[in-house]
Formats: C-alpha cells, sequence, structure tokens
C-alpha cells in the first residue's frame, strides 16, 4: 500500500517537473506557519505526504528507529515511550497531527537540544523524491557508514526545498532514570553566568529556562549523579516540571499567547543585550539552551532585529508571524551561491516549496 502510496508521490513530481509547476508539501500540516509566504507557492499544487506513514523497523536494542515520513509524530513517541526510549532532541510538535517528516524538514528541537543535540544530529539516514522525481537514498542506519559530506543531514531544516522525505532513520536514547528541576532567583545577568559555568561543568544539565526573573535547570540521568548535581547547584526542586518543559516546548507558557510576533534568535550563550531599543529588549525575551537561544516579542521592523543580532554574530528567525516575509537572517552572497548550487543540483526547476526559505530559492 505505502510502496502504491510513493510511486504516486514520484509520479507527481515527475508530472510537475516535466511541466515545471510548483508544488506545495502537506503532511500533518501542523508548521504551516513557520517560514515564508511565496507568490508562486499559492497556486502551487498540494503534494500530500501524509496517507505515507508507519515504522518500518525498531530495535530498541540497536537504538534506532527507521519510519516514513507521515508517520505522526506522537506514535512514534508513544512506541519508544514503551519501551523506555526517547527522541534525544525532544522536538515540539504544534499539533497533535505534526510528522516525524516534518518534524526533520523543519529541524526543531525542543528544550534538550542544547544539551545532547539538534534533529540534525540525530539523522541517521534518508529517502527522499528529488526534484526531478528521482528517489534517491542517503546515510543508513548506523551512526559511520560512509565517507565524506552526510548529504542526509541537508535535508534537516531544508523545509522540503532540496527532495520530499519519504523515509527517516534516526537515533534514539534511553529515557533519564532520574530527572530534577531547580529553580532560582535572579537576574538575566546573573542567570547567564550561572548557565555558562554550569555548563563547563559535567552537571548532568538537559534544559535550562530564564524569564520574569526565574531561572529554571533541569537535571537528567542516572540517579545518584542528579542527587549530586542537586547538591553542587543548590536551588528550589520544583514539583511536577515536567508539565513546564512540555509547555515551553509547545508554546503554550503565557510568555508565548501575546499577540506579537515571535523571534528565534540564536547566538553566544554569553551575551547580556541583544543591542535592541528598551522597549523591544528584555522583558519580552524567554531565554533556552543555557541563553543560547532567545525567544523575542517584537513589532520592531525585522531588519532592525535581523541586523542587530548579525552584529553579534548571530542568527534571527521570524517563528511566528503575520505576512512579514523576511523571515530568515539574509545570507551572506557566498552562503547563497552554495544554497543556489544545492537548490540546482536537487530541484533544478525550483517546484519544490519554491520561496519557502528564500525568494531566490
Amino acid at each position: 500500500m505505502n510502496s502504491d502510496i510513493s510511486q504516486q508521490l514520484q509520479q507527481q513530481v515527475q508530472h510537475a517537473f516535466e511541466r515545471k509547476a510548483a508544488l506545495s508539501i502537506f503532511a500533518g500540516n501542523s508548521k504551516a506557519f513557520y517560514g515564508r509566504s511565496d507568490a508562486r507557492a499559492a497556486s502551487a499544487e498540494i503534494l500530500d505526504v501524509s496517507g505515507h506513514r508507519g515504522v518500518l523497523n525498531y530495535e530498541p536494542t540497536e537504538l534506532v528507529i527507521t519510519a516514513r515520513a507521515g508517520t505522526p509524530l506522537r506514535e512514534i513517541e508513544k512506541l519508544l515511550e514503551e519501551n523506555g526510549q526517547m527522541l534525544p532532541f525532544e522536538p515540539p510538535a504544534f499539533s497533535d497531527n505534526a510528522t516525524i517528516g516534518g518534524t526533520i524538514a523543519c529541524n526543531l528541537s525542543g528544550p534538550r537540544r542544547a544539551y545532547t543535540g539538534a534533529a540534525r544530529d540525530f539523522l541517521l539516514g534518508c529517502k527522499i523524491i528529488n526534484g526531478k522525481g528521482e528517489i534517491l537514498s542517503f546515510g543508513g542506519e548506523v551512526m559511520k557508514n560512509v565517507a565524506g559530506y552526510d548529504v542526509s543531514r541537508l535535508m534537516a531544516g531544508a523545509m522540503g526545498t532540496l527532495g520530499i522525505l519519504l523515509e527517516v532513520s534516526l537515533k534514539v536514547l534511553p529515557v533519564a532514570e532520574m530527572e530534577s528541576t531547580q529553580l532560582f532567583q535572579c537576574t538575566a545577568a546573573e542567570a547567564l553566568d550561572r548557565m555558562h559555568a554550569w555548563s563547563q561543568t559535567p552537571l548532568p544539565l538537559s534544559a535550562s529556562s530564564y524569564h520574569d526573573s526565574t531561572l529554571r535547570v533541569r537535571l537528567s540521568g542516572a540517579t545518584e549523579a542528579v542527587k549530586a548535581a542537586v547538591d553542587t547547584i543548590s536551588g528550589e526542586t520544583v514539583t511536577a516540571a515536567e508539565q513546564y518543559w512540555q509547555q515551553l516546548r509547545e508554546q503554550r507558557l503565557d510568555f508565548f499567547t501575546e499577540e506579537k510576533p515571535l523571534w528565534r534568535i540564536s547566538l553566544a550563550s554569553d551575551t547580556v543585550s541583544l543591542g535592541l531599543p528598551a522597549d523591544y529588549n528584555e522583558d519580552n525575551c524567554l531565554y533556552e539552551w543555557g541563553g543560547a537561544l532567545r525567544w523575542l516579542k517584537s513589532d520592531a521592523p525585522a531588519e532592525t532585529i535581523q541586523y542587530a543580532v548579525a552584529e553579534l554574530d548571530g542568527h534571527a528567525t521570524l517563528f511566528r508571524h503575520d505576512g512579514d516575509n523576511n523571515v530568515f537572517q539574509p545570507l551572506t552572497p557566498g552562503l547563497m551561491r552554495i544554497h543556489q548550487n544545492l537548490k540546482q543540483a536537487f530541484d533544478p526547476e525550483n517546484i519544490l516549496n519554491p520561496g519557502k526559505l528564500y525568494p531566490e530559492l
């Protein structure tokens, strides 16, 4: 049945390639808000991959799972949970309809990312349909299986502009034996100092956040290691902390409810100020990943925020917005050429999610 679906998808792409017709890749639609809205994409044909689902291979002892891209994320997480395992990058879903393909295509990771790795880091291999309708396979189901550049990881974060994901193979990890969340009242500068200092120690950190003068740090690992870490950093132990981290992961905290554009800013973890006007500054920020990720609520022009962040050698993405197409940090001419060359190699007629990342792509 699923082989028939993959053939149908391949035929649709081949037909679109012959006609140079744009395709808009669709599955769970849980992340439709993310990325640019391109005029060409508005009239594109829908390529629905949601029916291409199912776990193909899962061996708990091997710590690897392979699934079709349309498989609901919640099904994969449930299967892993039953075996005491998890997706280490703790991906946000934003909807019960979220799929594993969309998760990898957007390269989205949750609170654990800074301490275990990003979605891209756990992608072992994938099968795709490129813009010419060819089915290609990259990587495999082991960490080291080929020499040279790992092409499969290009698909993480490409948002479907280089190929339609058909299958993905991911490394998984065991669930921690114990977790504890410690809470501290402090200033932003103090929080950054603490998070930065702790990140350089062997403490079993697995998440951190700071907002409204409150620093939360999650410790995960063997019971004795977590207990020792709690004794080391002290703080107030939070009960029922799992709900907080889940709400942070899915952006359900009160911080995210305000109707303002939401920026996702990556920069050096010890950066204290973003260098923006006061009314766009720290009170509108929530810190994650030891300070390396800042969520910023701001009505400031995109160019203002992106320029300020670029001056700090950072990267700013307009994560949730209403119609603004200056979504991703502008690329340098050299990086843009690399992106264009990749696009030409994988999708020469620019039919896959055109303009989703940049207008030139």
